[in-house]
């Protein structure tokens, strides 16, 4: 079976670093501009440019986000700021606006264009289209169906990127004008405020301050807030259908969530590529005892066999509770790994290392130190520590997560 690339979001360069660690083959990321996530932290362009020599040296692609829809204003600098991306050698640029595809393909040519999930291609016609045009790469709509991904395949050549994981919005494909309407930030800009994520009330204009409740059949008032896509269990269908890439979603999310996913997403390819001629093969239990150990809003499978139901939404409130969460991060390998703490951790507390390939070790934390050598037997968010651990994590290597069950 061929395995699709294993595409991970990079808000920031630790994100990516994590993302690289375990098992990314791409990863996508953005500039200080024309990117749809303004509010991450994205890269300046010494940043890109060091982003994209570190990856490389991991035998990692960049793709480079250039994906808002454009205004008048926004024109203006593009030109030199497309040039600053051929320069830093990225290997891709994600575009949606036809008037940045045309600029990207009259100014840098040498440069493969991947069509955003946000110019909603949903049909073979629409892909010969773009690939018309120039694009190497389409990422489909996120409102597709295996059929519908598996007869597109077979009209065109061009690259197929999917999502597979991750928030989706409440608008097609993404292209949403919610937050602009109700906090002047428009998401089409990259500016999102993510209002599909509120609470809502309903007011009658003539009762001031009384509030009535906006309900579904009972189940809440986060009528816009869908739950999370999530395709782990149907890999196999769409290596099968010639997938070419296989996207994260999550660059404003954590590191540990990153790390978490994309360790999970690479563990998963792996076992297909050993397994996927077997007859009767299915991912192990762990992978979905993996799955629930990470944050979420609940998992959907979206259009994959059909249109999404009342049951794909999640209106009791923003997420999920989970019972687990990351305590850090390894900076310096060893037996007594020295943790950058990202929780609470104290002597005595259970730990579970996350080792590459879906390895998870548990250790007993038997002592720690701090950064001056003192023992202490409590590290709070954003120490340096060390930490003598019962069994010694041996396997441990730079970068590894280790969380702790809460509660």
């Amino acid at each position: 079976m061929k395995i699709p690339e294993l595409l991970a979001p990079a808000g920031n360069f630790e994100k990516m670093r994590t993302a690289i660690h375990y098992g990314a083959d791409a990863v996508y990321l953005g500039g200080k501009q024309f990117s749809l996530r303004a509010r991450a932290v994205n890269f300046d362009d010494d940043q890109l440019r060091q982003a994209v020599d570190y990856a490389h040296q991991h035998r990692v692609k960049v793709y480079t986000t250039v994906n808002i829809f454009a205004h008048n204003d926004d024109l203006t600098g593009l030109p030199a700021y497309l040039r600053g991306l051929a320069a830093a050698e990225v290997d891709g640029l994600i575009i949606s606006d036809p008037g940045i595809f045309l600029t990207a393909r009259e100014v840098v040519p040498e440069l493969a264009i991947h069509l955003s999930t946000q110019a909603n291609v949903t049909n073979r016609e629409s892909v010969r289209f773009w690939t018309g045009q120039g694009a190497k790469r389409v990422n489909l709509a996120r409102e597709l169906s295996l059929a519908e991904i598996a007869e597109i395949r077979q009209s065109t050549a061009a690259e197929l990127e999917l999502f597979v994981h991750g928030a989706l919005c409440i608008s097609y494909s993404g292209r949403c004008m919610l937050s602009l309407y109700l906090t002047d930030r428009d998401a089409n800009q990259g500016n999102c405020a993510h209002p599909c994520r509120y609470s809502y009330r309903l007011e009658e204009e003539k009762r001031p301050g009384q509030y009535f409740p906006v309900e579904e059949d009972d189940r809440g008032t986060y009528i816009f807030n869908a739950k999370d896509l999530c395709l782990l269990n149907r890999l196999p269908e769409l290596i099968r259908a010639g997938a070419d890439s296989l996207k994260i979603e999550g660059r404003m999310k954590s590191v540990y969530y990153v790390g978490a996913i994309v360790r999970l997403y690479r563990a998963a390819l792996d076992f297909w590529a050993r397994h996927g001629e077997d007859e009767g093969a299915k991912l192990p239990d762990k992978f979905v005892e993996e799955l629930e150990k990470i944050g979420s809003r609940g998992y959907t499978e979206n259009f994959f066999d059909q249109p999404p139901q009342a049951t794909e939404m999640l209106y009791d409130g923003p997420k999920i509770i989970y019972d687990y969460a990351p305590v850090g991060m390894v900076r310096q390998a060893g037996p007594a790994p020295l943790l950058e703490t990202r929780n609470p951790i104290e002597v005595g507390d259970r730990l579970e290392h996350l080792g590459q390939g879906l390895i998870n070790n548990s250790h007993t934390v038997t002592a720690m130190t701090a950064e001056d050598g003192g023992a202490i037997n409590r590290a709070n968010p954003n120490s340096l520590i060390r930490l003598t651990l019962s069994p010694a994590a041996d396997t441990c290597k730079e970068m590894d997560l280790f969380r702790k069950k809460m509660g």
